[in-house]
Formats: structure tokens, C-alpha cells, sequence
């Protein structure tokens, strides 16, 4: 397997990709109002769309943000603080604002093949993704639950990806993501507990500089279970991984009761915490930072950050989508392939 940046000299790192997202959802203007922050960015980027599509919404909601085809990511340097660049892909449909087509599902899915692609040839530092729309793919037949299995699948290896919610205040990692709260609970066991806890240790050390990590372990129930009065997945599922990482050397404390950990008294004891379903990471998250979140993917050969919000159907083309948290992921994502080629 290629080396992730090894085919891009030192003295000048590779851009970052950006994927195009749902053409339907917010993606579009949120690529051209993040250019217009590029003076804010620490690397240029590139974008995977259609041309045509981005000039035609910068003309819609008169965002000037010129747009210039390139044909290869290494042009983006040179035209970056003068234009977006844009590697050209077709759509089959024009998108309609809101209305999304499964007519574009191949169009969405090649933009993120490609970037990944060049990633992992290191034609690019970094993929940042805007959003999707499942059920569209899904609808198309998309066999994935979401960009994070497709791009563990893409990477070619055996995997294990971990989605990490991050702003300025908070780290937090879901040990279970996209499934019913009664799945959820029914596949939480100690092993994924370890498993996902495992990563996130070693992600925080090698790719967040933090040396050693301090990680929150949330319980499941009220109180954390209560010594098992309102509970006894603490003590028959969380403690039992507790233990194990514990032996591994892994600094881990808990469980802790969920409505309190997350408090400002207690978030500066730990640099990430780990919970045991989707909503209890991120509510807190976007509590905390509703604009500026970011998705990031733990365990990949490759670095991959992503908007904490979705397509955002409702407000597309109104000219009304913030571009924080994409530019937040670009930073973030800027920053991880920083450290990473600092580490080879």
C-alpha cells in the first residue's frame, strides 16, 4: 500500500481534498463561502464537483468566489489564493435545491472514491466530506451505512474506524453510531468498548500530539447505574473493558454519571470521552459548539474530517448555510496531516 503523503516533498505539503457532498444540500455553498475564509486556512484545497454547478450558485446567492478547473491536485497551490479549484466530475441531473436525486448517487460516490484515492497516493494531506444524504445513495444501492464504513472499505485494509466529535471544548467518541438506541444497547459489549477506546488513545497520541491521553469513560444509566439500583450494564459491560484497558496502560477513569461529566467543571480532567451511544456524544457536542463541529474518522490509513451537521435540505440555495464547521473540519484536518508527517 501507498505511504498517505509519501509521493509529495517535505517542504511542501499536499493539499486537501474536499468532497462534493449531496449538490442538493448546503455542500455547494458551504465549499464556496469556505474559500472566502482562506486566508484563516493553514492549506490550500481542492474540491471534487461539478464546475458548472459551483459557478452557478456563486451566481444565485452572489458569493465571489471564482471558480478555475485543474486537472491535477498539484495545480492547487499555485491557483488557490486566486480562485477555487475545482477538479471537474459530471452529474447526470441538475440538482434541484432540496430535492435530492438519485440520479447523482454515482456522481457523489466517485467524488469520494477519488479523493480517497489521492489520499492514499499522496496527492492530497487529507479528505474532508460534506455531507450526504443516506437515504438517497441508500436508495440508489448504496451498501454502506455512511461515509465512515465506505471509507474504511476504500482504504483496503482491515480497519476499525472510530467517528470522533470535536470542537475547542470537547472530544467525544460514541462507541455505537448509526443504530436504533435498542440496537445500540444490544451491541455494546466490553471488547468494542476496549476496541474503540484502543484507537482513540492511540489517534489522541499520534495524530492530536497529546502524550498521554486521559480518556472519561460515560456509564450507560442514570447515575451510571447507581451501584446497580437503576442499572447493571456498568458493572457487567463497562468496568469489566475498564479493567482490560486499565492492564493495557491506557489511563481511563469512570464510569461516569452522563449528565454530569460533560460539565465545565469536569471537562478540562479528561481529553476525550468515550460514550456509549450516538446522541450522548453529541449532544454535548453541538451543545457545546453547534457551528464549529467536527466529525473526524480514528483508525484510517489516511486523514478524513467532516462538517458535524448534515445536508441541511431544508435551507440549501437560500444562501443561509454557515460554513464554520467546514472550515473548522479543513483546519482540523490540516492540523492532523501536520502531525502525522511530523511523526514519519
Amino acid at each position: 500500500m501507498n505511504t498517505p503523503g509519501a509521493s509529495q516533498p517535505s517542504h511542501s505539503p499536499a493539499p486537501i481534498a474536499l468532497t462534493m457532498g449531496e449538490p442538493a444540500g448546503v455542500g455547494t455553498e458551504l465549499t464556496l463561502k469556505a474559500w472566502l475564509a482562506r486566508a484563516a486556512l493553514p492549506c490550500p484545497y481542492f474540491v471534487i464537483a461539478n464546475a458548472e454547478q459551483l459557478r452557478a450558485t456563486a451566481s444565485m446567492l452572489g458569493i465571489e468566489t471564482p471558480i478555475r478547473e485543474i486537472t491535477d491536485p498539484v495545480e492547487t497551490t499555485e491557483v488557490f489564493h486566486t480562485a477555487l479549484p475545482v477538479i471537474d466530475i459530471p452529474i447526470p441531473s441538475i440538482p434541484i435545491f432540496g430535492e435530492p436525486s438519485a440520479e447523482n448517487a454515482d456522481a457523489i460516490v466517485t467524488s469520494i472514491t477519488m479523493a480517497v484515492d489521492m489520499a492514499m497516493n499522496g496527492k492530497a494531506a487529507a479528505v474532508v466530506t460534506n455531507p450526504i444524504h443516506k437515504r438517497n445513495l441508500y436508495d440508489a444501492g448504496f451498501p454502506h451505512p455512511g461515509h465512515t464504513e465506505f471509507l474504511a472499505a476504500l482504504s483496503g485494509e482491515a480497519v476499525e474506524p472510530v467517528m470522533m466529535l470535536a470542537c475547542n471544548e470537547l472530544r467525544a467518541v460514541p462507541v455505537t453510531t448509526h443504530m436504533s438506541l435498542r440496537e445500540a444497547l444490544a451491541a455494546l459489549t466490553p471488547e468494542l468498548i476496549v476496541s474503540q477506546t484502543r484507537i482513540t488513545a492511540d489517534a489522541l497520541k499520534h495524530d492530536f500530539g497529546i502524550f498521554k491521553p486521559r480518556i472519561a469513560i460515560a456509564g450507560l444509566n442514570p447515575h451510571a447505574g447507581e451501584s446497580g439500583a437503576m442499572g447493571n450494564e456498568e458493572d457487567e459491560i463497562i468496568r469489566p473493558a475498564m479493567v482490560q484497558l486499565q492492564q493495557l496502560g491506557i489511563q481511563v477513569t469512570g464510569p461516569h454519571p452522563p449528565d454530569a461529566m460533560f460539565s465545565t467543571a469536569k471537562r478540562p480532567t479528561y481529553d476525550a470521552a468515550i460514550c456509549m451511544y450516538h446522541d450522548q456524544a453529541l449532544i454535548p457536542i453541538k451543545t457545546l459548539d453547534f457551528s464549529g463541529g467536527v466529525n473526524v474518522t480514528l483508525g484510517l490509513p489516511i486523514v478524513r474530517t467532516s462538517p458535524d451537521h448534515g445536508t441541511a435540505l431544508d435551507i440549501a440555495g437560500k444562501g443561509s448555510a454557515d460554513a464554520t464547521s467546514l472550515i473548522a473540519a479543513l483546519r482540523l484536518a490540516s492540523t492532523i496531516a501536520s502531525q502525522r508527517r511530523q511523526r514519519a
